[in-house]
């Protein structure tokens, strides 16, 4: 089960990866927009893919105060 939540991370970060190349390149206002919005929705799907396979991720909430020892 774990190496199918790796293989779609995987396809998600070079569908990402495309996206940012091509909106490099020379496109149209209508190829650029759906280019935006595809990496948007790349992008949304990583995280929340990354959220469910890996839930006991660690961060720092921005501005929380660290506990003191």
């Amino acid at each position: 089960m774990l190496d199918e939540y790796l293989a779609r991370i995987r396809a998600h970060r070079t569908n990402i990866h495309r996206y940012r190349r091509l909106l490099k390149s020379n496109l149209s206002d209508a190829e650029r927009q759906f280019i935006e919005k595809r990496l948007t929705e790349e992008q949304t799907a990583l995280e929340f893919l990354s959220a469910e396979t890996f839930p006991l991720a660690f961060s720092l909430r921005k501005g929380a105060d660290m506990p003191a020892n």
